[in-house]
């Protein structure tokens, strides 16, 4: 069965924009976890919008499913208080490890690694399997030569299903056609094969039927946005209860 990761940065944006601590993203892992999510993302960045260092010092020790650490290996230290992705890895030692090319001016990640980056990753890979992480590398559907990345001792490709999505949504027929022949191509080099972003509740059953021996999905922003609209009316209605309850 493919296993179902949520990334909550989205919980981390909303605490950002205030300030303080709320909500806490603890607190958000913790409902996703009691509602029956196997594991939990985060994706931190330099310029901490939203995942912050101390949320994974926070998370690490608390989490009882597996925590999934997505980022840039080649984003360094900043001034800013951000340690460098590798320091962070270090101090979380998370389940997985997913690499993202992000860059630093990207509103959200758009594409993925390329087999010409495998021998400049080679080292980090065994770094972080050094660690005890399982390597997730982030590719674009179509990728060639995913042999080089199971060469050096990579253990997943993350399928970037962005353009899956925007297919999906134009009513595309042929939307999960190359998402299927990567996952093969991936399977066939040894590779396990999870996918993210931009899935949601109308896509990813679509994509699951048709893309064989998807691992994990790894879902965030979607997932936030429905549970917005999902769980308001509940939340209107306790705050309603807490006022009658007052008798005024």
């Amino acid at each position: 069965m493919t296993r179902l990761s949520v990334n909550i940065n989205k919980v981390a944006v909303l605490r950002n924009s205030r300030g303080g601590s709320v909500p806490s993203v603890v607190a958000a892992a913790r409902v996703a976890i009691a509602a029956g999510a196997h594991g939990i993302t985060v994706h931190p960045r330099p310029d901490q919008r939203h995942i912050r260092p101390h949320d994974l010092d926070d998370l690490a020790p608390v989490l009882s499913v597996e925590f999934n650490v997505e980022g840039n290996p080649f984003a360094g230290a900043q001034a800013n208080g951000y340690p460098g992705f590798v320091a962070l890895v270090e101090r979380a030692r998370p389940a997985q490890v997913t690499l993202v090319p992000d860059g630093d001016g990207q509103i959200t990640s758009d594409h993925g690694f390329e087999a010409g980056d495998a021998a400049r990753l080679a080292p980090l890979v065994r770094r972080f399997r050094d660690l005890g992480c399982r390597v997730s590398v982030f590719v674009d559907a179509g990728v060639a030569d995913l042999e080089a990345f199971a060469a050096i001792g990579v253990d997943r490709v993350e399928l970037y299903t962005g353009p899956y999505a925007e297919a999906f949504a134009r009513g595309a027929r042929d939307a999960t056609l190359p998402f299927r022949a990567t996952a093969l191509a991936a399977q066939r080099a040894g590779l396990g094969v999870n996918a993210g972003h931009d899935l949601d509740q109308r896509n990813l059953t679509t994509f699951l039927r048709e893309v064989p021996g998807v691992l994990e999905v790894s879902i965030g922003h979607a997932l936030f946005a429905e549970a917005i609209h999902d769980g308001l009316a509940i939340t209107v209605r306790a705050y309603l209860d807490a006022i009658a309850a007052a008798g005024s």
